[in-house]
């Protein structure tokens, strides 16, 4: 599966709503799931829990929804974001990472 098919399946679970409405619930959303990923990791860190990398993939995989959707509603398809990212790192890091460009970035 690609990322434009993911996007469309990913949508027949999704209740439709105005374009307002679909962002704002996309934004909460990833913000939860980023919570809950969190959370997890705090309980790791910090209250001796095992690392479960199926419940980080599972958030991952929440995470992704929330995001196909806000993209959707942005009017862009996935491969569209994807694209978008890797074309400003590459601006941002035209050689690859360095510490030396992360400090001096301006954006």
């Amino acid at each position: 599966m690609n990322m434009n098919e993911y996007q469309a399946l990913a949508e027949r679970t999704d209740r439709p709503v105005n374009q307002m409405d679909g962002i704002l619930h996309a934004s909460m959303g990833m913000v939860g799931e980023a919570a809950e990923t969190l959370d997890h990791v705090k309980k790791v860190l910090e209250q001796g829990h095992e690392l479960n990398k199926d419940k980080l993939i599972e958030e991952a995989g929440d995470n992704l929804w929330y995001i196909a959707k806000l993209a959707r509603y942005c009017g862009v398809s996935l491969d569209d974001l994807a694209q978008r990212n890797i074309d400003k790192l590459r601006r941002r890091y035209p050689d690859g990472f360095t510490v030396q460009c992360s400090v001096g970035r301006a954006e």
